[in-house]
Protein backbone atom coordinates (compact mmCIF):
# COMPACT_ATOMS: atom_id res chain seq x y z
CA UNK A 1 0.00 0.00 0.00
CA UNK A 2 1.22 3.20 -1.22
CA UNK A 3 2.55 5.78 1.94
CA UNK A 4 -0.08 8.91 2.37
CA UNK A 5 1.53 12.29 0.88
CA UNK A 6 2.17 14.35 4.15
CA UNK A 7 2.00 18.32 3.67
CA UNK A 8 4.08 20.15 6.33
CA UNK A 9 3.44 23.84 6.99
CA UNK A 10 6.86 24.96 7.94
CA UNK A 11 8.02 28.38 9.33
CA UNK A 12 11.56 29.90 9.41
CA UNK A 13 12.97 27.45 7.06
CA UNK A 14 15.49 29.76 5.47
CA UNK A 15 18.41 29.08 7.91
CA UNK A 16 19.46 27.84 11.00
CA UNK A 17 17.23 25.01 12.99
CA UNK A 18 14.40 25.30 9.84
CA UNK A 19 16.58 24.37 7.37
CA UNK A 20 17.54 21.19 8.51
CA UNK A 21 13.75 20.44 9.48
CA UNK A 22 12.97 21.23 5.95
CA UNK A 23 15.35 19.31 3.96
CA UNK A 24 15.49 16.34 6.95
CA UNK A 25 12.02 15.37 8.33
CA UNK A 26 9.77 15.00 5.69
CA UNK A 27 9.80 12.47 3.73
CA UNK A 28 11.12 13.21 -0.09
CA UNK A 29 7.46 12.84 -1.45
CA UNK A 30 6.23 14.58 0.91
CA UNK A 31 4.99 18.07 0.24
CA UNK A 32 6.80 21.23 2.12
CA UNK A 33 5.14 24.62 2.17
CA UNK A 34 8.28 26.69 4.11
CA UNK A 35 7.54 29.70 5.26
CA UNK A 36 10.21 32.87 6.09
CA UNK A 37 10.94 36.06 4.85
CA UNK A 38 14.22 35.54 3.35
CA UNK A 39 14.60 33.27 0.30
CA UNK A 40 16.39 30.24 0.95
CA UNK A 41 19.57 29.48 -0.43
CA UNK A 42 18.83 25.03 -1.26
CA UNK A 43 15.61 25.75 -3.13
CA UNK A 44 16.99 24.08 -5.94
CA UNK A 45 17.61 20.87 -3.89
CA UNK A 46 14.37 20.10 -2.65
CA UNK A 47 11.74 20.30 -5.34
CA UNK A 48 9.08 19.48 -3.13
CA UNK A 49 9.31 22.61 -0.85
CA UNK A 50 7.04 25.53 -1.81
CA UNK A 51 8.31 28.61 -0.77
CA UNK A 52 6.07 31.13 0.79
CA UNK A 53 7.62 34.60 1.75
CA UNK A 54 5.97 37.17 4.22
CA UNK A 55 7.32 39.20 7.51
CA UNK A 56 5.82 37.47 10.57
CA UNK A 57 6.55 40.77 12.78
CA UNK A 58 3.08 41.85 10.66
CA UNK A 59 1.06 38.84 12.17
CA UNK A 60 -2.23 40.11 10.20
CA UNK A 61 -1.01 40.22 6.66
CA UNK A 62 1.69 37.01 6.89
CA UNK A 63 -1.59 35.11 8.18
CA UNK A 64 -3.48 35.93 5.54
CA UNK A 65 -0.84 35.81 3.09
CA UNK A 66 0.09 32.19 4.40
CA UNK A 67 -3.32 31.36 4.12
CA UNK A 68 -3.72 31.95 0.85
CA UNK A 69 -1.15 30.12 -0.12
CA UNK A 70 -2.43 26.80 2.11
CA UNK A 71 -6.07 27.07 0.94
CA UNK A 72 -8.07 24.24 1.42
CA UNK A 73 -4.88 22.00 1.30
CA UNK A 74 -4.97 19.06 4.13
CA UNK A 75 -1.93 19.83 6.65
CA UNK A 76 -0.35 17.22 8.20
CA UNK A 77 1.90 18.88 10.24
CA UNK A 78 1.99 22.38 11.55
CA UNK A 79 5.81 23.39 13.15
CA UNK A 80 6.12 27.00 14.02
CA UNK A 81 10.23 27.79 14.06
CA UNK A 82 10.18 30.94 14.69
CA UNK A 83 12.20 33.39 17.95
CA UNK A 84 14.02 36.18 17.22
CA UNK A 85 15.64 38.16 20.19
CA UNK A 86 16.65 41.21 21.64
CA UNK A 87 19.36 42.96 20.48
CA UNK A 88 22.68 42.05 22.29
CA UNK A 89 20.85 38.98 23.84
CA UNK A 90 22.72 36.32 25.60
CA UNK A 91 25.47 38.55 25.77
CA UNK A 92 26.91 40.11 28.75
CA UNK A 93 25.61 43.52 27.17
CA UNK A 94 22.53 42.88 27.36
CA UNK A 95 20.16 45.77 28.88
CA UNK A 96 16.72 44.82 29.15
CA UNK A 97 16.17 48.85 29.75
CA UNK A 98 18.36 49.76 26.31
CA UNK A 99 15.11 47.66 24.93
CA UNK A 100 12.76 49.95 22.51
CA UNK A 101 9.04 49.68 22.69
CA UNK A 102 9.55 49.21 18.52
CA UNK A 103 12.16 46.25 19.41
CA UNK A 104 9.80 44.30 22.11
CA UNK A 105 6.56 45.02 19.83
CA UNK A 106 8.16 43.56 17.16
CA UNK A 107 9.17 40.50 19.76
CA UNK A 108 5.91 39.87 20.69
CA UNK A 109 4.54 40.37 16.98
CA UNK A 110 6.32 37.54 15.44
CA UNK A 111 7.27 34.89 18.28
CA UNK A 112 3.08 34.99 19.45
CA UNK A 113 0.80 37.00 18.12
CA UNK A 114 1.97 35.48 14.36
CA UNK A 115 1.73 31.71 16.05
CA UNK A 116 -1.71 32.62 17.02
CA UNK A 117 -2.97 34.12 14.66
CA UNK A 118 -1.59 31.42 11.88
CA UNK A 119 -2.30 28.15 13.72
CA UNK A 120 -5.97 29.75 14.09
CA UNK A 121 -6.27 30.59 10.08
CA UNK A 122 -5.11 26.39 9.26
CA UNK A 123 -6.97 24.82 11.68
CA UNK A 124 -9.85 23.69 9.26
CA UNK A 125 -7.06 22.26 7.14
CA UNK A 126 -5.50 20.35 10.04
CA UNK A 127 -8.78 18.88 10.93
CA UNK A 128 -8.91 17.38 7.69
CA UNK A 129 -5.66 14.77 9.26
CA UNK A 130 -6.52 12.01 11.39
CA UNK A 131 -2.87 12.48 12.86
CA UNK A 132 -1.98 16.24 12.59
CA UNK A 133 0.44 17.47 14.77
CA UNK A 134 0.61 21.00 15.80
CA UNK A 135 4.67 21.66 16.92
CA UNK A 136 6.11 24.58 18.40
CA UNK A 137 9.95 25.01 18.41
CA UNK A 138 10.23 26.80 22.34
CA UNK A 139 13.38 27.49 24.37
CA UNK A 140 14.51 26.84 27.83
CA UNK A 141 14.21 30.43 28.31
CA UNK A 142 10.51 29.67 28.60
CA UNK A 143 11.37 27.09 31.37
CA UNK A 144 10.57 27.77 35.58
CA UNK A 145 13.81 29.02 37.29
CA UNK A 146 16.22 29.31 33.74
CA UNK A 147 18.84 32.19 34.48
CA UNK A 148 18.53 34.42 31.58
CA UNK A 149 18.03 37.91 31.35
CA UNK A 150 16.57 38.34 28.00
CA UNK A 151 12.82 39.29 29.49
CA UNK A 152 11.23 39.88 26.00
CA UNK A 153 12.17 36.43 24.26
CA UNK A 154 11.97 34.76 27.90
CA UNK A 155 8.40 36.57 28.00
CA UNK A 156 7.32 34.97 24.22
CA UNK A 157 8.91 31.37 25.36
CA UNK A 158 6.49 31.65 27.96
CA UNK A 159 3.52 32.01 26.00
CA UNK A 160 4.14 29.12 23.63
CA UNK A 161 3.95 26.68 26.08
CA UNK A 162 0.84 28.30 27.41
CA UNK A 163 -0.56 28.69 23.82
CA UNK A 164 0.11 24.57 23.89
CA UNK A 165 -1.50 23.84 27.09
CA UNK A 166 -4.66 25.95 26.13
CA UNK A 167 -4.98 24.93 22.96
CA UNK A 168 -4.87 20.87 23.71
CA UNK A 169 -8.19 21.42 25.10
CA UNK A 170 -9.50 23.12 21.92
CA UNK A 171 -8.50 20.20 19.84
CA UNK A 172 -8.81 17.40 21.86
CA UNK A 173 -11.78 16.39 20.61
CA UNK A 174 -10.24 16.45 16.38
CA UNK A 175 -7.84 14.03 18.12
CA UNK A 176 -4.93 17.15 17.09
CA UNK A 177 -1.58 16.87 19.01
CA UNK A 178 0.22 19.54 20.47
CA UNK A 179 3.85 19.59 21.74
CA UNK A 180 6.31 22.20 22.69
CA UNK A 181 9.84 21.49 22.34
CA UNK A 182 11.92 23.54 24.50
CA UNK A 183 15.40 23.52 23.59
CA UNK A 184 19.01 25.01 24.66
CA UNK A 185 21.53 26.13 23.14
CA UNK A 186 21.91 24.73 19.28
CA UNK A 187 24.88 23.91 16.99
CA UNK A 188 23.40 26.45 14.33
CA UNK A 189 26.76 26.82 12.18
CA UNK A 190 26.89 23.32 11.46
CA UNK A 191 25.20 21.91 8.20
CA UNK A 192 22.74 18.98 8.93
CA UNK A 193 25.26 17.05 7.04
CA UNK A 194 27.47 17.35 9.53
CA UNK A 195 28.29 14.61 11.17
CA UNK A 196 26.86 14.33 14.87
CA UNK A 197 30.29 13.21 16.31
CA UNK A 198 32.10 16.10 14.71
CA UNK A 199 29.53 18.37 15.98
CA UNK A 200 30.70 17.21 19.35
CA UNK A 201 33.88 17.18 18.85
CA UNK A 202 34.50 20.65 17.57
CA UNK A 203 31.87 22.20 20.10
CA UNK A 204 33.11 20.48 22.74
CA UNK A 205 29.79 18.90 23.57
CA UNK A 206 28.50 22.32 24.62
CA UNK A 207 25.59 22.28 22.03
CA UNK A 208 22.58 20.22 20.54
CA UNK A 209 23.43 18.52 17.55
CA UNK A 210 20.64 19.73 14.97
CA UNK A 211 20.08 16.10 14.40
CA UNK A 212 19.01 15.42 17.85
CA UNK A 213 16.27 17.71 17.26
CA UNK A 214 15.13 16.18 14.12
CA UNK A 215 15.39 13.22 15.92
CA UNK A 216 12.58 14.35 18.38
CA UNK A 217 10.60 15.76 16.22
CA UNK A 218 10.01 12.39 14.36
CA UNK A 219 9.32 11.17 17.62
CA UNK A 220 6.74 13.34 17.86
CA UNK A 221 4.80 12.99 14.61
CA UNK A 222 5.37 8.94 14.84
CA UNK A 223 2.64 8.98 17.51
CA UNK A 224 -0.37 8.09 17.36
CA UNK A 225 -3.79 9.78 17.68
CA UNK A 226 -4.76 8.23 20.82
CA UNK A 227 -1.47 10.34 23.03
CA UNK A 228 -0.31 13.71 22.88
CA UNK A 229 3.23 14.90 23.57
CA UNK A 230 2.86 17.78 25.25
CA UNK A 231 6.42 19.42 26.04
CA UNK A 232 9.55 17.61 25.73
CA UNK A 233 12.65 19.94 27.45
CA UNK A 234 16.30 19.71 25.83
CA UNK A 235 19.11 21.44 27.23
CA UNK A 236 22.31 20.61 26.28
CA UNK A 237 23.91 18.35 28.59
CA UNK A 238 26.82 20.93 30.08
CA UNK A 239 23.96 23.97 29.81
CA UNK A 240 23.92 25.20 33.56
CA UNK A 241 21.30 27.78 32.54
CA UNK A 242 18.57 25.82 34.63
Amino acid sequence: MKAEIKTYLIFGISKGLGKAIAKCLPNENDEVLGISRSKPDYLHEKMNIKWISTDLSNPKKSSEIIKANVGDKKVHYFIYNVGIWESKAFTESYSFEENSESEISTLINTNITSCILNIKSVIENLKQSDNAKIILIGSTWGLDNNNGKEVTFAATKFALRGIVHSLRENLREYKIGVSILNLGYLATEFDNGESIETVIEKTDGNLIPLQDVINALKFIISTSNASCVKEINMPAMNDFNL
